[in-house]
């Protein structure tokens, strides 16, 4: 196909999406240095997607702790610094040492990359952070198609790391290509932290965060952040804040070995049984935790708050389909966000040493160990929220009577938070989304944890914002995941309005 003709069928498809979406037009057309921005990106919108495939084809995975995996992620960083480089950006691959696993094994935790275009001191400095680590993913897990080849399907690009999160990086690197491309000046000074190991706990850093608050970070005004998703499939959002989590385990142990249940089975307090009553003591049925004193120091709900719920679009009937539930466990949109936002909640994740497999086998097990987690809120204190759970678990253990023994251990403490939304970048965000999508964003706020954020505002003490582009169906970890060529490309432009209205403002 003619280059010309194929640029063209692009753009048509993505306003045809618009429009079958409900998707929304600008408020009125751009003008001046933005139109030509637009245009540009619009008529290279398939070389952004072709960026999108060659990195999507990087098995970066972090998760599984194997050579040639972390080879790739290697990989994965070069490339990303190479394009940076070729932007013109001073660009450092900080070394972050090893990784050593309990196995005895160590393996290279792939670099950081810090990098930074202009420095003029007239303008803001605004720092995104993003990570090119994405979860695993094979074709036998379930995906129709090889999740490390981009496939676009009605609009629809699939693919391991499309909206989580190379996507969103590669989108704020196409608005500054855009500007390099057009020989603009670039509005705003811009810096990049991009990481390799956020899915398996960013391991390496927080510290280097600490180390360069006087060095890199010191010049920095805004920190942005595009990891998370809208709530709706049309209308873009701001999110202003997170939940923070606390990871628990709870081992019952009578001894290393399994037993027989034919030979023990009756005789002896069975750690599983144990482990279930401890388990079933935690929630109830209708979501409610159930630890004495895990709701004593909420923050308070506003009116204000109450009224951002009353005004974010969201369809329950469509969240309920696109997320295969019969029912969820509150009526009202209302209800649905305080409780996914700013209630606390407690999931439990697995229970180790269980028999699993497919099959029958007649085992008690000797030794088990329960996963949950609770989703903290403001303004919840963890080491409060730890003595909580132990003093419950205690007390439920101690009604059974049993001769095992229990052990209860926090592996995980992560803060929540908030955003200060009268901050300069969110109104310049908000002028951005109304200037792209012609409509004034959801504020919003994520139940899941992104911890650099926190890290960010309490070391660096700068305002942190997150401005995310995917849509709410993107399905990020599964193995469906995919952005919208609508999203990639209208979110590309979102960004380079953003630089312009941060140098307005600033």
């Amino acid at each position: 196909m003619d280059p010309i003709v194929g640029r063209m069928a692009s753009s048509l498809l993505a306003f045809l999406l618009l429009l079958d979406g409900g998707m929304f037009s600008p408020s009125s057309p751009p003008t001046g240095l933005l139109e030509k921005v637009f245009q540009y990106i619009d008529l290279h919108q398939d070389e952004f997607v072709q960026t999108l495939k060659e990195w999507v084809a990087v098995e970066s995975d972090s998760v599984q702790p194997v050579l040639r995996l972390r080879r790739e992620l290697l990989r994965m960083m070069g490339l990303a610094a190479d394009r940076l480089r070729n932007l013109g950006a001073h660009v450092d691959l900080v070394d972050t040492g090893f990784q050593q696993l309990p196995d005895g094994q160590s393996l290279p935790i792939p670099p950081i990359i810090l990098a930074e275009l202009g420095n003029d001191p007239k303008k803001p400095t605004v720092c995104f952070y993003g990570h090119l680590d994405v979860q695993p993913a094979r074709q036998e897990d379930g995906w129709v198609t090889d999740p490390h080849t981009l496939t676009e399907v009605d609009g629809k690009l699939y693919g391991r790391g499309t909206t989580d999160n190379k996507g969103p990086v590669l989108a704020w690197i196409n608005a500054v290509s855009t500007f390099r491309a057009l020989d603009e000046d670039l509005p705003v000074n811009i810096k990049f932290v991009i990481e390799g190991m956020e899915e398996a706990g960013s391991l390496a850093l927080e510290e280097l965060v600490q180390k360069e608050k006087a060095g890199f970070f010191s010049s920095v005004d805004y920190i942005v952040i595009s990891d998370n998703l809208w709530i709706s499939r049309r209308t873009p959002a701001l999110t202003c804040g997170t939940r923070g989590n606390s990871y628990f385990m709870v081992e019952v142990k009578c001894r290393d070995q399994d037993f027989h249940s034919g030979t023990f089975g009756g005789i002896l307090n069975e750690p599983m049984a144990d482990l279930v009553a401890l388990l079933g003591s935690l929630v109830d049925s209708s979501g409610r935790i159930l630890i004495p004193g895990i709701y004593d120091h909420l923050a308070p709900v506003t009116e204000e708050e109450k009224r951002t719920y009353e005004a974010i679009d969201l369809d329950l009937e469509e969240y309920r389909n696109s997320s295969q539930v019969k029912k969820f466990l509150f009526d009202t949109k209302e209800e649905l966000l305080m409780h996914l936002w700013r209630y606390p909640s407690l999931s439990i994740h697995g229970i180790e040493g269980a028999f699993h497999e497919p099959g029958a086998k007649t085992v008690i097990p000797g030794r088990v160990i329960g996963k949950f987690s609770i989703r903290l809120v403001p303004h919840m204190n963890i080491s409060v929220v730890e003595k909580q759970v132990k003093q419950h678990l205690d007390y439920i253990f101690s009604k059974r009577n049993s001769s095992n023994q229990m052990t209860v251990s926090m592996t995980l403490g992560l803060h929540p938070w908030v955003a200060n939304i009268r901050d300069n970048q969110y109104l310049a965000a908000k002028r951005a989304i109304k200037t792209v999508f012609g409509t004034e964003p959801d504020m919003i706020r994520d139940g899941s944890t992104i911890p650099i954020a926190k890290i960010f505002q309490g070391t660096i003490r700068k305002s942190v914002m997150m401005l995310p582009l995917g849509a709410v169906d993107d399905g990020e970890h599964s193995q469906k995941e995919k952005i919208n060529r609508w999203n990639y490309i209208e979110g590309s432009k979102l960004f380079a309005a953003f630089f312009l209205e941060m140098a307005k403002l600033h």
